[in-house]
């Protein structure tokens, strides 16, 4: 049996895709180690079928975090049991590609997003020309890459000649049967559900938009589950807008409890802006976890996202983000009760194929070749 040490610098709790990954690996015969880190507000790590180490460092943001990361994730891999590295994302690469060399191990990249490209990154152009300089150097030398949708894969391949194989991040099956109910969750029955989730509810992403739309839209309640940088002040615009009644913040929940609340909402949101290349090619995970529970979507006109809402007829687009323009195709959207049911209907018709199951499939021309 293989032994494969899979890293990615989050907290692995709630980075599905990371999971599903080791799954596979652990159901296809490979040993299989996890490793990221630990934050003191850290959810505890859910049952799995493969180990984890989380590491505790003394840095949690910044450039020293950083560093400290990859510093005790090279002497890890340096000094642990190992034939294959998987390295998920552009801040674990350096330490998986140098320990590759030095002990001729083989690895595998997984690149979730077009990293070099976020809003976090972009505007700082010491930082950004840091971790441009690392993938330029890493990049072309590696024999086996994963990215998330084709827009990414093409943007890759026109940098550095590589193209990566395409494995999108799909939530296996699952029959829509959330453990908990409206009442159980504290959630009004007599209100129309909205949502937006994620683990990056950041700037640029329209999230600010969407809680002023609520000025304009009565009857509903929307929720915003999970967690990112303009959380903070998104709780202020709520307080100064005096929506407490209008919006509720729920903090980043388990996969499956995050399912029972997704399986409550009428409308779903996705609005990441066109104003960074990383956005522009997004396909949100969120986008297929809304499918899956049958809830109809409301989003940006994005490349990627585009071709599937409007293959599968699942929902509406925004025209801009201004929040009465918001507003108004929300209502239009919840006034219409036979359409979102049309729309509901055809969530489920394309959950059947935006599958893990389907997806993962992919995953068999790099691993079963290094079994």
């Amino acid at each position: 049996m293989k032994r494969i040490i899979v890293s990615v610098i989050n907290d692995l709790v709630t980075d599905q895709r990371v999971s599903k990954v080791c799954t596979y690996l652990n159901k296809n015969g490979f040993d299989v180690l996890l490793v990221g880190r630990v934050l003191p507000a850290s959810l505890a790590m859910d049952e799995r079928p493969y180990p984890s180490k989380r590491m505790k460092l003394l840095f949690t943001k910044g450039p020293f975090f950083y560093a400290e990361y990859n510093i005790r994730l090279f002497f890890l891999l340096l000094f642990s049991k190992c034939d294959i590295l998987l390295s998920n994302d552009l801040d674990t690469l350096m330490p998986n590609y140098l320990v590759s060399k030095l002990r001729r191990k083989a690895i595998v990249y997984d690149s979730h997003e077009y990293f070099t490209e976020t809003p976090e990154v972009i505007n700082r152009k010491l930082v950004q020309s840091v971790w441009r300089g690392i993938e330029k150097w890493i990049f072309p030398k590696l024999p086996y890459i994963f990215t998330v949708n084709d827009s990414i894969a093409d943007l890759f391949k026109k940098s550095y000649g590589n193209r990566p194989l395409v494995v999108r991040n799909m939530p296996p099956v699952r029959h829509r049967n959330p453990e908990a109910s409206r009442k159980t969750l504290g959630l009004p029955e007599d209100k129309h559900i909205l949502l937006l989730q994620g683990a990056g509810i950041n700037i640029q992403r329209g999230a600010e938009e969407l809680l002023l739309s609520m000025k304009y839209v009565e009857g509903a309640l929307l929720l915003i589950i999970g967690n990112g940088d303009v959380l903070p002040q998104l709780k202020q615009m709520c307080k100064e807008n005096q929506l407490e009644d209008k919006i509720r913040f729920i903090p980043r929940q388990l996969p499956q409890r995050l399912f029972d609340y997704t399986c409550q909402a009428d409308l779903g949101f996705s609005l990441d802006k066109d104003t960074n290349p990383n956005y522009r090619y997004s396909l949100p995970n969120k986008l297929f976890d809304y499918m899956h529970a049958g809830v109809p979507v409301l989003v940006s006109r994005l490349p990627e996202i585009s071709k599937v809402v409007t293959k599968y007829e699942c929902g509406y687009f925004i025209d801009h983000h201004g929040p009465k323009h918001i507003a108004e195709r929300i209502n239009e959207m919840l006034g219409n009760p036979e359409e979102l049911k049309r729309l509901r209907k055809n969530c489920f018709i394309a959950a059947k194929e935006l599958s893990w199951e389907n997806e993962e499939k992919q995953l068999d021309k790099v691993y079963l070749n290094l079994k």
